[in-house]
């Protein structure tokens, strides 16, 4: 009985007001926390590698080979390509051709034994004018944009390697995108 009669306690309606004020609070910290996460993710690196090739060809005496990609940047924000390798082995940058563009792509890619800079290939109907990479020279892909890669005579590919499984990676400085495709034989 002393317990009931204690004059000292929380009245119902303060207790009350303290449990509102909590919650509210704990509310808006778990929505800024949400905003937060949101608007982070909105600005992280993202490549989608589509229409990997691997091509070996021994048509004018000269065995060859030659890989292909398209990259399209659907991230939020620009990214600079460090690195292509084919098969674990790396592609010097004066290898590489490529084409940025801000147009969907469709078509597949096809091998190409004429790659040189200022050099252009028809893709779907399209022509794409290629530039040829520089020795040390990183290649940024805007936000949005799509890139059309070819590297010529990568190291690692040979006649034995026909019809056998070719991993492409293309690094940047946060991440590594990797997609694999089948060597195939062309004229």
């Amino acid at each position: 009985m002393k317990l009931l009669k204690n004059k000292k306690a929380l009245s119902t309606v303060v207790t009350t007001l303290i449990i509102l004020v909590v919650s509210v609070l704990l509310a808006t910290v778990v929505t800024f926390y949400a905003i937060n996460v949101t608007t982070t993710r909105v600005q992280e690196e993202s490549l989608f590698l589509t229409k990997p090739h691997v091509w070996y060809s021994t048509s004018n005496t000269t065995a060859t080979g030659e890989a292909g990609l398209i990259i399209i940047n659907t991230g939020g924000r620009d990214v600079v390509i460090d690195k292509i390798t084919v098969r674990g082995q790396d592609s010097e940058w004066t290898d590489v051709y490529y084409n940025i563009t801000s147009g969907s792509i469709s078509a597949d890619l096809a091998f190409n034994s004429s790659l040189a800079d200022g050099g252009s290939i028809d893709i779907g109907g399209t022509v794409y004018t290629f530039t040829q990479g520089t020795a040390n020279t990183d290649i940024t892909l805007r936000s949005g944009y799509t890139m059309i890669l070819y590297v010529d005579d990568p190291d690692s590919i040979a006649l034995n390697d026909i019809g056998t499984s070719c991993g492409i990676t293309v690094f940047t400085a946060n991440a590594q995108y990797y997609r694999e495709a089948n060597v195939q034989a062309t004229d």
